[in-house]
């Protein structure tokens, strides 16, 4: 039986695939702590604390301080 050659290793592109994943890993890690994002999570998307003349949302106590005699 012949000797066969050996391994050639690693492909170049799969070398390359994991610089260019761990070098975006590290910018999005850097944007996250430096803040440049903005505000992450789940309260991101909720609507702004102003919710004058809005409908109580479900379950939340509502205070009618006008209704209470002075």
């Amino acid at each position: 039986m012949a000797d066969q050659p050996p391994y050639p290793g690693t492909p170049r592109w799969v070398k390359i695939s994991f610089i260019v994943v761990g070098l975006l890993l590290l910018l999005a890690f850097a944007l996250m702590a430096s803040g440049v994002g903005g505000p992450h999570g789940p309260g991101r998307h909720l609507s702004s604390p102003d919710t004058e003349g809005q409908p109580p949302l479900a379950g939340e106590i509502v205070h009618d301080h006008a209704a209470t005699p002075a």
